[in-house]
């Protein structure tokens, strides 16, 4: 199985009415791959400048770990000279913060990951949950 297209664009009008609904600021989310390639990103209107890269910067360490962003950003706390090293490692596309949500199918095959950005890191997850999980798939993070 792969993440779809039509599946990535359920979970991110998902997310953001999730944001909608519950009075988040404006969020960006984007959805990747299992290697880390874009499917499709949406920022809404307001979003502060910078959110793209943001959001690859956490979906992108969820898959390069293999963890979801709060596993990340529990790990980050307790070791921050590793997760920094980890930041150099990936030219600074490494961000591990709770927002950042890997995507699995019902086996638990990894299919891609979600990054939120745009309110609080724990808004940004719900949202992202939200989202994955209104498009049938299994969220970590």
């Amino acid at each position: 199985m792969i993440l779809s297209l039509a599946a990535a664009r359920i979970i991110i009008a998902q997310a953001l009415a999730k944001g909608r609904a519950a009075g988040m600021k404006p969020l960006s989310v984007l959805v990747v791959d299992a290697g880390g390639h874009p499917i499709a990103f949406e920022r809404e209107d307001s979003a502060s400048a910078g959110r793209y890269a943001i959001a690859h910067g956490k979906a992108n360490a969820c898959l390069m770990l293999g963890l979801g962003g709060a596993a990340l950003q529990a790990r980050a706390d307790t070791d921050p000279a590793f997760m920094g090293a980890l930041t150099a490692a990936y030219g600074g596309n490494f961000l591990p913060r709770k927002g950042g949500l890997l995507v699995r199918d019902a086996s638990g095959t990894v299919l891609g990951a979600v990054g939120v950005t745009g309110c609080t890191s724990d808004n940004d997850a719900l949202a992202g949950r939200a989202g994955i999980e209104a498009a049938g798939l299994v969220a970590e993070g």
